[in-house]
This record gives structure tokens, sequence and C-alpha cells, in this order.
């Protein structure tokens, strides 16, 4: 009988660093098509494989016999995806110790878009669910992405990586909370319909706020847009009587001059009872600067949120240094597992 060969893990892929999303789209993988793709690298030549495929990046880790034969297995994947020659440069290949290394950090999220962001270590370990779940994972894989889960969480305890938002609806949701405390008795009036106001609305929904208003001039586009969060559309004309039982207003849609005037908002401030925290998300600004010096009014805009996303961002980036240390420790304890069960194979041959 021939003696197995070494085992090996390798890891390839792109992310939103190596291809834009029209490329990155083309070989995204549902969850509902993961199992079966993980079948198809297996009848590739892959021992095991756990395919993460997110709006930021498709990749595969694999283990099997030292060789090119993982490699081909992977490219062979992406080749029946419609891999052309001008996206084999967007492709990153990973070997030991470097296909290691690329999942730690991204299960710690060193590599996301959002620096420190959580959600990846989610996505990462449905993956490795599903592919576990199938049959799917040889001894290596599962030792790496337990590894890694590891790392990630000792990551997490060991420094503020993970803390304050960096996103400028986030950082107005952040705010909201901390003016109103609990958010689930607020109301939140959107003015505006549009990308930047879905964003910011979800962000609020994330932090427990469950009353959404959609107030927008195409009340087809408002009543779309309020039944995705779950909310309710309300007449573009009614939008100041629709402020007056909301603890939030979320102003962001397009015009060249202020709709919401000091004036307007006096009028509505005299027949409610708590502060109004306004957020200014539109360029032009929908509010008139001066309704900010009104008596419970609390006026931030895209400037004011973005000073404290950057401020956010740049403390997570100062973080770093102290993560990769940290997963460097993990990622050589990962290599001693390796190397004692190495040789206890060694000794058995």
């Amino acid at each position: 009988m021939k003696p197995a060969g070494k085992m090996e893990l390798v890891a390839m892929g792109l992310s939103h660093h190596t291809a834009p999303v029209e490329v990155r789209e083309l070989f995204a993988v549902s969850e509902a098509d993961l199992g079966a793709a993980l079948v198809e690298l297996a009848g590739d030549g892959a021992h095991g494989a756990v395919l993460v495929s997110t709006c930021n990046r498709v990749e595969i880790w694999a283990e099997g016999e030292e060789g090119e034969g993982l490699r081909a297995a992977i490219e062979a994947f992406f080749r029946r995806r419609g891999l052309a020659e001008a996206h084999r440069e967007a492709l990153r290949f990973w070997r030991l110790p470097d296909s290691v290394q690329r999942l730690y950090e991204l299960a710690s999220g060193l590599d996301s878009m959002v620096v420190g962001e959580t959600e990846i270590l989610g996505q990462v370990k449905e993956a490795y669910r599903i592919a576990h779940e199938a049959g799917r994972t040889g001894p290596l894989l599962n030792r790496l992405f337990q590894g890694a889960f590891a790392a990630a969480k000792a990551v997490r305890s060991a420094t503020r990586i993970g803390r304050g938002s960096v996103s400028v609806g986030s950082v107005a949701a952040d705010l909201a909370g901390q003016l109103f405390g609990d958010l689930t008795t607020r109301g939140v009036l959107l003015l505006g319909a549009g990308e930047i106001a879905e964003t910011a609305a979800r962000a609020l929904l994330a932090r427990g706020a469950t009353r959404i208003r959609v107030a927008n001039r195409s009340a087809e586009r408002a009543q779309t847009l309020a039944a995705q969060l779950g909310g309710e559309a309300v007449p573009w004309e009614d939008w100041a009587s629709a402020c007056e039982s909301v603890a939030v207003l979320l102003a962001c849609a397009s015009a060249p001059e202020p709709i919401v005037t000091s004036a307007r908002l006096a009028s509505v401030l005299a027949r409610r009872k708590e502060p109004l925290f306004v957020m200014d998300l539109a360029v032009p600004r929908n509010v008139e600067r001066s309704a900010g010096d009104l008596d419970g009014v609390y006026l931030y805009d895209m400037d004011d949120l973005q000073v404290i996303a950057e401020r956010n961002l740049a403390a997570r980036q100062e973080e770093i240094a102290t993560c990769r240390q940290i997963l460097r420790a993990k990622v050589a304890e990962f290599f001693r597992w390796m190397e004692a069960r190495e040789r206890i194979a060694g000794g058995r041959a």
C-alpha cells in the first residue's frame, strides 16, 4: 500500500483588496450552494475544504497531500465559474505558514474593509460549520479553524480593535443610544429613502429601535423601504407632524436647500416633551445649521459624524500591532501541534 504523503494546508481566493465587486460577484457562492461546492472541490483532489464567501471575498482553505494538487483543485473550481486570464491577477495563493496566518487575521477582523468589525467572524464560523457537518473537513482544517476562533477571541479580549463605530451610520446610531439609552420605545423618522438612510436605519434597528417611519418624495420608494425595515411610510408633506412623535430624525434627502428650517422645527418642538436627535446625513444639508441652537435639539451633520468615525478608526489602527503579536503566538501554537502530529505519524510508519 502506498504510504500517504505529507499533508499540507493552502488557501486561495480573491477579496476587496484585489478585485472590484463586479469580479467578486462572479465567483460568489450562496450558503445553499456551499455543500455542492465542497463536494466539487473534493472531486478535484482536496481531502477537505472550507469555502468563505461574503460580499467582500471568496476564499478557500483546503488540505491534502503536499504538491501542486491542491492549487490545481482550487483553480479548477474558479475556472468553472468563469475565471478568465484577466481575473488571475486578482487571485492570491497562500501555502504554509501563510495560509494559517491568513485565516487567523481574517477571523480577527484585521483583513476587513472596516478593520476590527465582528461580522466576519460569524461568517467564517458558519462556513466552517457547513463544511464540518457535511464531512468535508479533515484533522488539519478542524484544528486550523478552531485555532482561528480562539485567536479571534484572544484578540478581542486583549485589545480595543473592535470598539468604536467607524461608519457614519453606526456612529449616528451609537450617539442616539448614548442620548436616549434604551431605543426600544423610541421612534425614528427617515427623511429620504436612499442607501444612506437605509444603512443608518439598520444600524439603529440593530441597537434596539423598533419604530421606523419613512417620508420620501417618491411614495413608492418610501413604502418599499418601510416594508424592508418593518416600519411604515408617511406622506412627504406630513414629515413635520410625524416628527412630533419620534426621538430621532434622520435627514438624508436630495435637495438643493434645507428642508428642515429652524422655524419649522421650532413648531415641532412646541408639541414635544423630549429631546430630538437630528442626524443630517445629506450633502447639501437638509437641516439649517441654526436649528442646532434650539433647546432640545441635538444636531449632527456628516462632518461631525465623520470626525468621530475617523477618530474611532485611528484608535483601531493603533491596536493592529498588538493584535499581530497575539496572532503570532497563536499561529506558533498551531505549528507546534502540527509538528507533534507529524512526529507521531512518523513514529507509526
